[in-house]
Formats: structure tokens, sequence, C-alpha cells
């Protein structure tokens, strides 16, 4: 083992730790702070990135660009999609299974749906920066890998400043520990939860961008991050983005020094095993309460 490897090994790990905190923070809202177990999320990000491959083979705009501008209709969808979550389970008491079926169907209506318009082959984009890299020493950066992390974590400062300065973010946060003093300060509990669940599907655009980016997609990929996704958010704290990102730069830093040194089949093992080393001394989790 070298040094050199190593580091590259480690920046590596980093890079996409910050991709995986752009993946996760949509679940560390709707399951961290609303309770609901979205399996759906990574069909999202998969639908993200095949509006973003649609646009850049059309008309060549930037993957991400196309993702900030198509941020509302999203938003627009998690509405929709929690209205009906809340309207047949949620309401009803019936959150629990039925409420998991029902994420379980969306997933694979998305998955199947992609599957019949687009088929079963790899999709890719163009940017510019895509195949650069920056060398510095025996140092790689690749901007297909910098530019998604430097963003990814944009968006989840801007994300924790709108949850801790705003009204309606602290709401937010405080809509699954008492709705009863939520509803005494004039907010409506079922309307902050349908907005925080929109702002979960709205991140899917962003980080379905910056997964295009980083590699080529086909509609079942989404399956792979559906653990990993959960795992992360558990292992940073749940209600904690700040959590989220560190747990996340973790386990890509875990995920690629095994991958590196003994192979990219034992890195899930390992991965899940850091996991549950990590609970077992530290519940709550690294930032949990």
């Amino acid at each position: 083992m070298t040094i050199e490897l190593l580091i590259n090994a480690i920046i590596a790990g980093l890079l996409i730790g910050g991709f995986y905190a752009a993946v996760t923070v949509g679940i560390s809202i709707s399951f961290g702070i609303l309770d609901i177990v979205n399996i759906a999320h990574p069909a999202f990000i998969i639908l993200g990135s095949y509006i973003a491959y649609i646009v850049n083979q059309t008309i060549g705009i930037d993957p991400i660009i196309t993702a900030i501008v198509v941020l509302p209709a999203f938003y627009a969808l998690g509405a929709a999609v929690y209205q009906i979550y809340h309207a047949s389970f949620e309401k009803r008491g019936q959150d629990a299974l039925r409420g998991l079926a029902f994420f379980f169907g969306l997933l694979f209506v998305t998955e199947v749906m992609l599957i019949l318009v687009f088929g079963v082959d790899y999709r890719y984009v163009q940017a510019a920066y895509i195949e650069y890299t920056w060398h510095i020493g025996f140092m790689d950066l690749p901007f297909r890998m910098v530019i998604p992390c430097l963003m990814s974590l944009l968006m989840v400062l801007l994300l924790q400043l709108y949850l801790s300065r705003t009204f309606t973010g602290r709401a937010i946060m405080a809509v699954s520990q008492d709705q009863v003093a939520l509803q005494l300060m004039a907010a409506d509990p079922i309307r902050i939860k349908r907005i925080a669940f929109a702002i979960s599907i709205a991140t899917a655009s962003i980080a379905g961008a910056f997964l295009i980016i980083i590699q080529p997609v086909e509609p079942s990929v989404g399956r792979e991050y559906i653990g990993r996704v959960f795992a992360i958010c558990v292992l940073g704290g749940l209600q904690s983005l700040p959590g989220t990102v560190i747990a996340a730069m973790l386990l890509g830093v875990v995920e690629s020094l095994t991958s590196t040194f003994s192979g990219p089949s034992w890195a899930p093992a390992v991965s899940f095993g850091f996991l549950l080393l990590t609970l077992a001394f530290r519940p709550a989790g690294l930032l949990g309460r």
C-alpha cells in the first residue's frame, strides 16, 4: 500500500460521500423528520436523471441547470404524492405497513415506466467538465465528482439555513415532535408536512442530475441506493442534516478504501458493518439527540 494510493482513495471517498449526501438529504427530511418511509425516493432520483438526459441530448443544457429548472415540477409532484399518502393511509392511521406498500408500488411503477420508455440501456450526458481531471501532484480530482460534491454541500447548507432560520423551516423540524403546539402557533401540521415532503422530492431532481454526471444510468440503478440512503440517515442521526453529511462522507471513505484495497464486492458489507458498529456505541447516530 502506497501513501499516494491511500490519499487518492480517501479523496475519492470524500467526493462520493458528497454525492451520497445529496441522495440522502431527501430521506433525512421524509424519514428522519416526518417519519415517512419513502423507499421510492431513489426512483425519483432516477426520474431526475432521465429528465436531465432528455434535455441534455435534445438541446445540450447542462444537467445541473436542468435540475434547477425542473425543481418546481418535482416540488409539485412531491406535494401531490404526500396528499395521496395522507388521504389514503396517514389520515386513517394505516401509514405503517400499507404506507410502506404504497411507496414500494410507486418505486416499481416508476421503474417499469422508465423501462417501457427508455429500455434497459445505460444513458449518459455530455458536459464540458465531465472528462476533465485536475491533477495536483499525485492527487487526481475528476470534475465529474468534484462538481456534484460541491453542489451537494451547497444544497445541504441552503436546506439547513432554511430549516433553522425560517418559520416554516422550524415548523418542519417541530412537526414530528408536537403537532398540538404547532397548531397553537397557527400552523397547519398537514400543510407543513406536505411542504416538507415536497422539498424532499425536489432534492431528488438535483441528486438525479448529479448521478447521471457521475455515471451512466438505467432504470433499476436506484435500487442500489435504497439501503445506503437509510443507512446514512440513521448513522448521521435522525433530523440532523449536518449529521447526514458527516455520515455520507464517512461511508464514502469506508467504501472507497475497501474497494481500493480489498475489492468492490466487499464495500457494501464493510459499509453496513461500520454502520452497525457505530450504532452499537452511539444508538442515536453521530449527531442524533
